[in-house]
């Protein structure tokens, strides 16, 4: 154990993620607001006051609604330190999200409960599956008409493929709705529907006690009793063992816009949740609490603030602790570098750090030294694995419309690409630049950037493309042959790694038979 591990022990690193509109971002808000890093939620969206989540801070957001960069937000409560990452919901992003998803040691899934699980939400906990990561479910918008509470438990374990726990219960939904019993804490807790104000809490041991008539009526009263007889009888006691493997998901009820159940999650997760976990790399496990420090970069983001051109690269510590100005080994360059401004999040506004811990996310100025899933060491060698780009789905040349404005497209396109949002891949044969995306919102972000951060103004022209593969070969001769004979559709990624640009599913296919010493990848390992 380390001098740092009180420290570590006290961190809790999770992502929100939901399909779009279930209520994630407005949940995040209320977060906050228990933690006191905000003291209003923003989330009126009338016309008459144009306030804006805190989480979703660049320009497109703001008009389109929706989250398309991960957030990192800290604050804290009850004596911990809690990073939030607020994920895009939207399916164009999801990238941006399965990258996260290395960068967190547990998640919250919101879930909508009149929509109950949508296919966004189903990829997601794919990815939580394969990576083993505790989850915890929120059904949002207890106070909308909704579907059956056992039926959506029934469906969360079928589609997301994991046992439940209810530690709270609706009482009613919709209009009728009074709030939840909250079965992990034994108390009632009632609901009044107000933006502002938290609910008050009643504690009430025994459920059968005939005080419980006097805050709710008899039918919802004998409703309620029934209805947890049930769950003791259907559901197995809620186990942290379980839940901690991955395989067992607590759940919890409540309205986000109403800051309702908000604070009962909030309380539970603290208890339960996992402190920093030991993560895997491609030397060996790196465990939170070494002497040595550790960490990855997952994400990059361009533009943070406007007037200042630069790019933070957004790190994971993985162990040990960061100390500003001290030296550390980027392993990819194999040189040593050091942080005068290491940066801590709180939504846009951030603030200078002397140090932070295993858990942490830090953010460092990057001069185009960062690329997605680089390592920094106190000096030992390690490569952290698993941060995949994906092979794009749509893709379009990118045009310059203004050759005055040649240079400005240049770095725009260069750090945009750096900070993973699409790929860019260059055609060997002709020159001309592509960018492949996994869906079309995406070029109308870039589009958006390009011309709003940088002054440059750019214009699609189509392509047709099926994929994007990355090949290589044991034998070079093949390689070589495979390029003469592929030429113009080759092309390298901003790696410099050869990438084929299949203009068919059906010549992608013959191409695998007829070249069979050649390997073909749909994922890229970043890093590599």
């Amino acid at each position: 154990m380390s001098q740092y591990s009180n420290e570590i022990n006290l961190r809790r690193t999770f992502a929100i993620i939901s399909h779009p509109d279930a209520g994630k971002t407005t949940l995040t808000e209320k977060l906050l607001l228990f933690g006191g890093a905000i003291h209003v939620a923003g989330a009126v969206k009338s016309n008459k006051i144009k306030k804006t989540a805190t989480s979703d801070w660049m320009e497109i957001e703001k008009q389109r609604g929706i989250s398309v960069a991960t957030s990192v937000m800290g604050f804290e409560y009850n004596g911990h330190k809690i990073n939030i990452l607020d994920t895009p919901g939207h399916q164009d992003f999801a990238e941006d999200t399965f990258r996260t998803l290395t960068a967190v040691d547990s998640v919250i899934i919101v879930i909508d409960s009149a929509k109950g699980v949508e296919a966004q939400t189903r990829k997601l906990m794919e990815v939580c599956r394969m990576r083993k990561t505790p989850v915890i479910v929120f059904m949002n918008k207890m106070d909308r008409e909704g579907r059956d509470t056992f039926d959506l438990l029934d469906e969360v374990e079928a589609e997301l493929q994991i046992k439940v726990r209810p530690l709270s219960w609706p009482i009613d939904m919709g209009q009728r709705f009074r709030g939840v019993y909250n079965i992990y804490e034994e108390r009632l807790n009632l609901f009044t529907p107000d933006k502002q104000r938290i609910t008050e809490h009643v504690e009430i041991r025994d459920i059968h006690s005939p005080e419980l008539e006097e805050h709710i009526s008899a039918e919802q009263a004998e409703k309620l009793r029934n209805d947890l007889e049930l769950v003791e009888g259907v559901y197995p006691d809620f186990d942290r063992e379980a839940y901690l493997r991955g395989e067992l998901a607590p759940v919890f009820f409540g309205s986000a816009l109403n800051n309702f159940g908000v604070q009962e999650l909030l309380n539970c997760f603290i208890d339960i949740a996992p402190s920093p976990q030991p993560i895997m790399a491609e030397e060996r496990e790196v465990n939170p609490h070494e002497e040595g420090f550790t960490g990855f970069v997952f994400k990059i983001h361009a533009n943070m603030d406007p007037n200042h051109r630069s790019c933070i690269a957004f790190v994971k510590i993985c162990s040990g602790r960061f100390e500003r100005n001290a030296n550390y080994k980027h392993v990819r360059l194999g040189k040593m570098m050091k942080f005068s401004s290491p940066t801590a999040f709180m939504a846009q506004k951030k603030e200078t750090v002397e140090e932070a811990f295993a858990g942490d996310i830090i953010g460092l100025p990057d001069t185009g030294n960062f690329r997605i899933g680089d390592t920094l060491t106190s000096g030992e060698v390690l490569h952290f694995k698993g941060l995949p780009s994906f092979s794009p789905e749509q893709f379009k040349y990118i045009e310059n419309q203004d050759p005055m404005k040649t240079k400005q497209l240049a770095k725009g396109i260069d750090q945009l690409m750096g900070e993973g949002v699409a790929q860019l891949f260059t055609n060997q044969f002709n020159g001309r630049k592509i960018i492949g995306t996994v869906g079309q919102l995406q070029f109308e972000v870039i589009q958006y950037r390009l011309l709003h951060e940088y002054g440059a103004a750019c214009r699609w022209e189509p392509v047709s493309l099926h994929k994007a593969c990355w090949i290589d070969s044991d034998n070079p001769e093949a390689l070589e042959n495979f390029k003469r004979r592929k030429a113009q559709f080759m092309a390298k990624d901003l790696a410099g790694r050869d990438v084929y640009l299949a203009d068919s599913g059906y010549v992608l296919m013959m191409a695998q038979q007829d070249f069979p010493d050649i390997r073909f990848h749909f994922t890229s390992e970043f890093g590599k």
